[in-house]
């Protein structure tokens, strides 16, 4: 009797991850748009393009991981792993909410970077800075020095170990003019002996409509891959997906890159229970998701939003996408 009251109290340190829910992207969840795009032509969509999550149920009891364990539907890690000790439930909470912010902001650049949407921009001059008579706000920067730049991190690299004195051809394009190259010599900045541009510069391009991505109570970067997808989808002619039901999961930097991420044998199940038939995986998972694909569930390796786009092309075009076999 003891035995049978502790294990259905007593918890233990593991949580249980196993398949969450699945959301459109393209359609509405809640009666709210979940990718909304206003002040610009959007064309119409077909399909599913389906982000998805991992459950995590906490407070686990000594029979409960045991039936979780049993069940083949889930795994138990260490309670450590998902809630770090040196935050409260609040703080990992926080976090997880921050980084999903992220995601979307980094979605919403990769995607419009993809269309040709300039990318990055000088956001603002310094009055003493050393290209206050060469650049303005909303120039294009292209190249540093013949080196392409994609991002603020790609200016700042190109610029690395240069020196207060040192001269950079900087090639930028400004509104609808074509591109531009200027000879500018950097200035003294707050690191001493290390040059300055003098410009602050944002990765989000300059447009003049507005993207909003809603989805409540879901946290971490993982849908950032499938947000930028939705993007471009609604923003160029034809449907992306074919028809399909197409789910994936992956983070994604500003520049178009897709990283791995956690859980994918539970989106993966979550997705085929779903009726997804093709399923996008981040090159860097391609091993694990081979090994744990649900049969019937067709995947895409993806290293970039530009794969991604292209893979689902190839399988509307009747050719084969690179995959993780």
């Amino acid at each position: 009797m003891v035995l049978g009251v502790l294990g259905g109290v007593a918890t233990v340190p593991y949580v249980a991850l196993g398949p969450g829910p699945t959301f459109d992207t393209l359609g509405r969840v809640d009666g709210t748009t979940v990718v909304k795009i206003e002040g610009e032509q959007i064309y119409p969509t077909t399909g599913q393009l389906n982000m998805t999550t991992v459950s995590v149920v906490d407070g686990v009891t000594l029979f409960g991981a045991l039936g979780f364990w049993f069940s083949g539907r889930n795994a138990l890690v260490p309670r450590d792993e998902i809630f770090p000790p040196d935050q409260t439930a609040e703080e990992t909470q926080q976090r997880n909410a921050a980084l999903f912010e992220d995601s979307e902001t980094s979605a919403e650049t990769a995607a419009l970077r993809y269309l040709g949407y300039p990318s990055p921009v000088v956001e603002s001059v310094a009055d003493d800075g050393a290209a206050r008579n060469s650049l303005q706000p909303g120039d294009e920067l292209v190249r540093i020095d013949g080196r392409a730049v994609g991002s603020t991190q790609e200016v700042l690299d190109a610029l690395s170990g240069r020196a207060s004195g040192d001269r950079v051809d900087v090639t930028y394009r400004r509104g609808n003019s074509s591109e531009e190259v200027v000879t500018i010599a950097l200035r003294p900045g707050p690191d001493p002996g290390r040059g300055y541009l003098g410009v602050t510069v944002t990765d989000h391009p300059d447009v003049d409509f507005e993207i909003t991505i809603s989805l409540a109570d879901v946290g971490g970067p993982s849908a950032g891959l499938i947000f930028a997808m939705s993007i471009v989808d609604k923003l160029t002619p034809g449907p992306l997906t074919g028809g399909r039901f197409v789910a994936g999961t992956g983070q994604i930097t500003s520049t178009g890159e897709v990283g791995p991420i956690g859980g994918i044998p539970f989106k993966m199940l979550e997705a085929k229970e779903a009726g997804a038939g093709v399923f996008l995986v981040p090159a860097e998972n391609c091993v694990e998701a081979a090994g744990n694909a649900p049969e019937g569930l067709r995947l895409i390796k993806v290293g970039s939003l530009d794969e991604a786009v292209r893979g689902l092309e190839a399988l509307q075009a009747g050719a084969k996408p690179v995959g993780c076999g």
